[in-house]
């Protein structure tokens, strides 16, 4: 999720009571058992994270353009009960129809299934994302999920299959982006990597 390579304790299993000991400054999550505590990411990660929420919210969470009907948050930390050695998951974006989450709760984590997330991967935490995340998102009955490679310039679309995941396609560069869930309106990739005031394409 993050640019820096994440650690993990020894202690295994680890519980939500863990959480508590990681220090302020790093994200905690509980993947496949372990307590992986992650730094900061690097500003590229956060540029292309939070370009990423402006391409969504105005169409898709506040209907500008859009068809509205959605939250779109960063970092949320899910407990979704699902499987305990995946108790706190934090992915670097996610979305809920309002229809399965009416309005934002008011706790610290959400237990809300998702119906799309999104990670921003780094050579640090590429097999976190890939090897460890993504298969419990399908698990956990997420419809779709994206990874962005910043340094690659690339998204990759999912489509959840029972529990596994479809490739619906791999976009690059300046490409223009339309696809599940957000397929009701044409997404500029080159804005989560272009320099500021530069031209789009």
């Amino acid at each position: 999720m993050l640019a820096a390579t994440a650690r993990a304790p020894q202690r295994l299993p680890a519980t939500l009571a863990d959480l508590a000991t990681v220090p302020d400054g790093l994200n905690g999550e509980i993947l496949d058992g372990a307590l992986v505590m992650s730094p900061r990411p690097t500003i590229r990660h956060v540029n292309a994270a939070t370009g990423v929420v402006d391409l969504l919210r105005g169409p898709f969470q506040r209907g500008a353009g859009g068809p509205g009907g959605w939250w779109i948050a960063m970092e949320p930390e899910l407990h979704l009960g699902i499987d305990a050695r995946f108790a706190s998951v934090i992915p670097d974006l996610a979305g809920w129809r309002i229809d399965r989450m009416p309005e934002l709760p008011e706790t610290a984590h959400v237990a809300f299934i998702p119906n799309w997330v999104c990670e921003v991967v780094s050579s640090g935490t590429a097999r976190h994302d890939r090897v460890l995340k993504l298969p419990f998102y399908a698990r956990a009955g997420i419809d779709h999920a994206w990874l962005i490679d910043p340094l690659q310039r690339t998204l990759d679309a999912f489509e959840r299959s029972g529990t596994t995941w479809t490739l619906l396609g791999t976009w690059s560069d300046d490409d223009p982006v339309i696809v599940a869930p957000f397929d009701r309106v044409t997404l500029d990739l080159g804005a989560l990597w272009r320099p500021p005031n530069a031209p789009a394409g």
